[in-house]
C-alpha cells in the first residue's frame, strides 16, 4: 500500500521543498469529498504505479486508506519526470468517467512495407462504475498493414460500461515512414 503525507500549506514554496525532498505533489478529489493535498515519494508511487493489477491502486494518507485512480499527470518537459498527479477517489458504485489505458499486442504486417506504428491515443475515456472497469484495453495490431487503423467504434466496451470518446477517431495505425 503506498502512503503518502498531507501537505500542510499549497502555495508554491511548500511545493518547491517538497519536490527537492524527492516528493510527488498529488491532487486527490472526487465528487461529494472535499479535495486532499498530498504528496508521495516519487520512487514510491512509481513503483505502486506499475505494479497495480487493477485501474485503482490503494492508497493511505493520514490514516485513512482509499482506492484511487491516476486521473492526470503532468510531465517535466526536459527530463520527463512526473512533476505533479491528479489522483480521482473510486467510489464503488458511483458511475463516472475514468481514463482507461490502450496496450497493443503484436507486430503489424505493414511495418515489413516501410510502415510505422503511430499510437493516437493511449488512454480512452471509459463511463461506468470502478467494479465494472478493466485494468486496460488490448489492442492486436498484427493485422494492420499501411494505411490501415484501429478506431474507437472497434473497440468493444466492457458490460455496463460506454466508451465516451468519439467513435470515428483512431487508437492506433500504421502510416507510410518518411
Amino acid at each position: 500500500m503506498l502512503e503518502g503525507i498531507i501537505r500542510e500549506s499549497i502555495g508554491k514554496s511548500n511545493a518547491k521543498k517538497l519536490k527537492r525532498d524527492g516528493y510527488l505533489i498529488a491532487n486527490i478529489y472526487a465528487k461529494g469529498v472535499e479535495n486532499i493535498h498530498a504528496a508521495f515519494k516519487q520512487g514510491e508511487f512509481i513503483r505502486a504505479v506499475r505494479s497495480k493489477e487493477s485501474l485503482a491502486m490503494d492508497i493511505k494518507i493520514d490514516g485513512k486508506e482509499m482506492k484511487v485512480v491516476v486521473q492526470e499527470y503532468q510531465l517535466h518537459p526536459v527530463t520527463g519526470d512526473i512533476m505533479h498527479v491528479d489522483l480521482r477517489i473510486a467510489i464503488p458504485g458511483l458511475v463516472t468517467d475514468y481514463l482507461v489505458p490502450v496496450k497493443t499486442v503484436g507486430t503489424p504486417k505493414g511495418l515489413k512495407n516501410k510502415g510505422v506504428l503511430i499510437m493516437s491515443k493511449r488512454r480512452l475515456r471509459v463511463r461506468g462504475a470502478i467494479e465494472n472497469m478493466p485494468q486496460y484495453f488490448t489492442l492486436d495490431v498484427s493485422h494492420l498493414d499501411r494505411d490501415d487503423n484501429i478506431l474507437v467504434r472497434d473497440v468493444e466496451a466492457p458490460t455496463d460500461c460506454k466508451i465516451m470518446d468519439r467513435p470515428d477517431v483512431a487508437i492506433c495505425g500504421v502510416i507510410k515512414a518518411g
